[in-house]
């Protein structure tokens, strides 16, 4: 089967892989119909995020059960799913008090030894583990492109201010305006956020979080300080998503949020960070982070996907060949796309 691998920071390659078995009496095989390039998997591009070379990438995925094993109840052969970024075996101590994205055994797709050795999604097919905890039918209607986001994005930025709390009425400010941060912003507003400050540098992704309802500030031509405090009465958001990675926006999520706010951390680190803790300890703030539980929330996000509470077409900027990854990953590293989707 052919699947996009990582050869060295800069290049992947198309290469040809024998095609998965199910192993364990819960895998799963799935024909991947679409999979998506995504800001981490940049940071292996980069290689900011080490992995080795001739590694399948992707994490993404939506497409077809073609083999599963006796242990699969939840899915069938021939049901049309997606799958989370990451597996979780549903009984250890962190699963049973739904910490899923801290299972003791979760592995991440295609991010190499360090994640749990478990190949990408960016190929014909992909052996799916745990496939219990990390399949779902896709609802009638759902496009696959929509489906790609409830298993990471989508599911990330729900998460980011689900995690965080926020109630209606509270006040949100999103910085970075990737995938993730409009996704952030989406889920900001789909749960009552009466105001939603959307920061970047990006001309075309302010106007998309204009277009999602959020008053877009632009980082360094704006000053997102003086913005929030006249958008809001306590001169600063309740809660603040920080969805670069980056400490510079780590500083700026600190300062626009209010004394006894939260600050939801889902951009990626995979080094230290220097955090100004005067900031944060006057102004007592919370903060929260890691990897996001999108099995926990991924229902949710569904049933909201399906019904158009949510909206993630706008967010969808390509549809690539599998043939053309090379080029995808150019594209996207350029930031000339949100979203690639990769078909096979």
């Amino acid at each position: 089967m052919r699947a996009v691998t990582f050869q060295e920071p800069g290049r992947v390659a198309i290469e040809e892989r024998p095609e998965p078995e199910p192993i364990a009496a819960d895998d799963a095989v799935v024909r991947v119909d679409a999979s998506g390039v995504c800001g981490s998997d940049l940071h292996i591009y980069h290689g900011r995020v080490q992995i080795e070379p001739g590694f399948t990438l992707g994490h993404e995925y939506v497409g077809t059960v073609v083999a599963a094993g006796d242990g699969v109840t939840g899915v069938s052969e021939g049901d049309r799913v997606l799958g989370t970024f990451h597996t979780a075996c549903g009984m250890c101590f962190f699963c049973r008090r739904g910490l899923y994205q801290q299972c003791d055994e979760a592995r991440v797709f295609g991010h190499g030894a360090t994640l749990g050795s478990l190949q990408g999604t960016q190929a014909e097919l992909a052996l799916v583990p745990r496939a219990n905890m990390t399949l779902r039918r896709v609802p009638e209607g759902l496009s696959d492109a929509a489906a790609l986001f409830a298993g990471d994005v989508m599911g990330t930025g729900y998460h980011a201010v689900v995690a965080a709390g926020l109630q209606p009425g509270d006040t949100c400010a999103v910085i970075g305006l990737g995938p993730v941060g409009l996704c952030a912003v989406m889920a900001a507003r789909a749960s009552g956020a009466s105001q939603v400050v959307a920061v970047d540098t990006v001309a075309e992704r302010l106007d998309t979080a204009r277009a999602l309802g959020a008053h877009p500030v632009h980082a360094t031509e704006e000053d997102p300080r003086a913005a929030v405090k006249e958008l809001t009465e306590l001169g600063g958001v309740d809660v603040a998503v920080e969805a670069v990675g980056h400490p510079a926006a780590l500083d700026t999520a600190m300062r626009l949020t209010r004394k006894g706010g939260t600050v939801s951390v889902v951009g990626v680190y995979a080094e230290r960070a220097e955090v100004h803790m005067g900031v944060f300890w006057i102004k007592g703030l919370r903060m929260i982070s890691g990897r996001a539980n999108v099995i926990a929330h991924l229902d949710s996000v569904l049933a909201m996907l399906s019904t158009g509470r949510l909206d993630v077409s706008p967010l969808v900027s390509r549809e690539m060949s599998l043939d053309d990854a090379a080029e995808a990953y150019e594209v996207y590293d350029r930031h000339e796309a949100l979203k690639i989707v990769l078909r096979a």
